[in-house]
């Protein structure tokens, strides 16, 4: 019966080295590849421990080998970037559970097809065995279709595996999610790659022709996934080169991997933070880089200057005033040169912000007196600074008493500018860095006079 017929698998993986004698179906594919076959399908694992990468998960104190030995398989949301594993570790989970694989993708199944696969694995279970229902891209379904998993979750009927590109606690619900162990995938490291290209070198029976630092930049170049890099294998080896490839040279005839970036997703929030705190500590290097990193996936200019606009005002401050302008007039040189050139006078603008003095002490007053305003109500300001251009208002006292500051000692009266009956607050505390020192120093002069008079 067709519900009987094991799906192909699709989707980003990981890829391993088989064991030595695999078995079924894979047994003769290892003997006699398909034509054509993919080197990355070749290398497709056949047990958990050939996985690469992921020893966290896989290892021996890994989560999910400690769940494998106590036999306790539970409802998982795989989460991790494009060629890390996700469908070949949900394949192989299966094979170690001892249950039945069905796979779906949410990119090309509706309610239909979900409910289709929850009827044959109640029939699964009904003769003693069960299913474990792997769903590719699982964030694609909408709220509703996410709910219709969790009858069939809660009873048992499947053990769901879900893979996501995507943030879990954004992209699927919560009562999914509560029912669910999140499982971080990593991006495959250096020696994970490099793993690979061993593999495929011994797959295939010949070298690649690649000096040592080709070999790094093919590395480099995969950014973390493993088909990429197994696909790139495969071009390179279908080259007919005279000497190795050096980094320069193997950078002409391959492409890099498209940086991932989107941008209403969350590698946007992540880059953004990362470039807003290596700025607030003070490394314009990694600033740079970030920086760097956003414009590259495609960020629009326009958005960085507005966040650092927002920077110089938050977390530099008063601590240097000429950030504030500074950002301002990188964001109009900007617009008025267009990129690439204008991106230049944002980048000075980076360096700028995290070489300068840091202060929220301004940020921090604002938020404070926004409090205290909201506490007071509606208290009027003292009756000598209220203005009074009429003669009524005159009688009734309105500016009586009212010091003009240019006309005292030193230029400041020491008058209170608290409503009457609201106790003087202190809102704003400079720092000793940068122009607050001298600010700081005012402000203390200020206080002293104030107390003697």
């Amino acid at each position: 019966m067709a519900a009987e017929r094991e799906p192909p698998i699709m989707g980003d993986d990981l890829f391993g080295l088989p064991p030595e004698q695999p078995q079924g179906r894979n047994a003769d594919a290892r003997k006699k590849p398909a034509p054509m076959q993919p080197l990355a399908d070749r290398l497709r694992p056949q047990r958990l421990e050939d996985v690469v990468g992921q020893a966290h998960l896989l290892g021996p104190e890994g989560a999910l080998t400690r769940m494998l030995e106590r036999g306790s398989l539970a409802s998982l949301i795989l989460w991790g970037g494009p060629g890390v594993g996700k469908t070949t570790i949900a394949r192989l989970l299966a094979q170690a559970a001892g249950l039945k694989f069905v796979q779906l993708s949410a990119v090309f199944s509706g309610v239909a097809d979900l409910k289709k696969a929850f009827e044959n694995a109640r029939r699964q279970a009904e003769v003693g065995g069960g299913t474990l229902l792997f769903v590719d891209e699982i964030h694609r379904f909408n709220r509703a279709q996410q709910d219709g998993f969790l009858p069939v979750v809660e009873d048992g009927t499947v053990v769901l595996v879900g893979a996501t590109t995507e943030n879990p606690s954004f992209a699927l619900n919560s009562a999914l999610l509560s029912r669910c162990q999140v499982m971080v995938l990593n991006r495959l490291d250096d020696p994970a790659c490099e793993a690979l290209l061993v593999r495929a070198e011994e797959e295939t029976g010949r070298p690649l022709p690649l000096t040592e630092d080709g070999r790094v930049t093919l590395r480099a170049m995969a950014d973390g996934d493993g088909r990429y890099l197994l696909n790139m294998v495969e071009q390179l080896l279908s080259l007919k080169t005279e000497k190795p490839l050096d980094a320069q040279a193997l950078s002409r005839l391959l492409a890099k991997r498209a940086i991932l970036y989107d941008r209403d997703r969350e590698e946007h929030y992540n880059l953004i933070s990362a470039l807003h705190k290596s700025m607030r500590g003070s490394d314009p290097d990694a600033a740079l880089y970030w920086f760097a990193r956003m414009l590259e996936g495609g960020e629009d200019p326009r958005y960085l200057a507005r966040r650092m606009t927002r920077f110089a005002a938050e977390d530099v401050g008063m601590a240097d005033p000429h950030a504030l302008p500074l950002a301002v007039a990188a964001w109009e040189t900007y617009e008025r040169l267009g990129s690439p050139e204008g991106e230049l006078a944002l980048a000075q603008l980076v360096v700028h912000l995290a070489t300068a003095p840091k202060s929220n002490a301004v940020y921090k007053a604002y938020g404070a007196a926004r409090r205290a305003a909201k506490a007071t109500g509606s208290l009027i300001p003292p009756a000598h600074i209220l203005n009074a251009p009429t003669k009524l208002m005159q009688d009734i006292g309105y500016g009586k008493g009212y010091q003009y500051d240019h006309d005292a000692e030193e230029g400041f009266s020491g008058q209170n500018y608290f409503p009457d009956g609201m106790k003087r607050q202190n809102f704003y505390n400079p720092t000793g860095r940068g122009y607050e020192r001298e600010v700081r120093h005012r402000l203390e002069t200020w206080s002293r006079l104030r107390d003697r008079r």
